[in-house]
């Protein structure tokens, strides 16, 4: 009788990610038919995301059909920023969500229709903690680190710096204002992750976009071939 009483932990969590893992690579086949490369790009609020987005679009719209997805919990200041820059781009709001999964991913993969779309760019809600978590789909996951943030932030947030393919260092036009060390952000990088690629480079200046613009190229490329 008392053991029926007690209590039952049940652990749901592993459940939870097999079944989006299972929608997530279902997105990535259908990806992959279709030709579309798709980046998750995944940053705090404030890291540069959107504005390393808009100079992208500026250099490549003429060469590859871009779409940008833009994930947030609410406004629609990013979305109407990537419209203007030359992209085909929807808003989608996560009700709250810190995070997007494969799940919502798809409704808006279905909203945008990557038929007439090489290169996707889905921004995820901003922060560098639950989108870390979710697998989205995406053909590769890039991560930014802006240079005011700090060099420590893969100790603090190894998940994110794990998961992702490639580790864009955002702001490299402030380090003048700031105490960051370049050899140290890398050798802490790749303790998490040694196959991660690192590029420096600034969303203002434009330093260090045309290695960017390659690995986007090679890499799409790679994907439709």
């Amino acid at each position: 009788m008392e053991k029926d009483r007690m209590i039952r932990v049940i652990e749901i969590k592993q459940n939870v990610f097999a079944k989006n893992e299972i929608n997530a690579n279902k997105i990535r086949e259908q990806l992959k038919a279709e030709k579309t490369f798709m980046i998750n790009l995944m940053a705090s609020p404030g890291a540069g995301k959107t504005s390393v987005l808009t100079r992208t679009i500026a250099l490549l719209k003429d060469e590859l059909r871009i779409g940008v997805m833009e994930a947030d919990i609410d406004a629609t200041v990013d979305a109407e920023m990537i419209a203007a820059a030359g992209a085909k781009s929807i808003q989608l709001h996560t009700g709250g969500m810190c995070h997007m999964d494969a799940v919502m991913t798809k409704q808006g993969l279905d909203e945008i229709d990557t038929k007439d779309i090489d290169l996707l760019f889905l921004e995820n809600v901003g922060n560098l903690v639950c989108p870390a978590e979710f697998d989205t789909g995406a053909s590769v996951n890039v991560a930014i680190l802006s240079v005011p943030e700090g060099d420590d932030k893969p100790l603090k947030y190894p998940l994110m710096f794990q998961v992702s393919d490639l580790i864009l260092i955002n702001k490299i036009d402030t380090k003048i204002l700031f105490d960051f060390d370049d050899e140290a952000v890398v050798e802490r990088i790749h303790r998490r992750n040694p196959n991660a690629e690192v590029i420096f480079l600034s969303a203002k200046t434009g330093e260090g976009f045309e290695q960017w613009i390659d690995w986007l190229r090679r890499h799409t490329k790679e994907w439709n071939a």
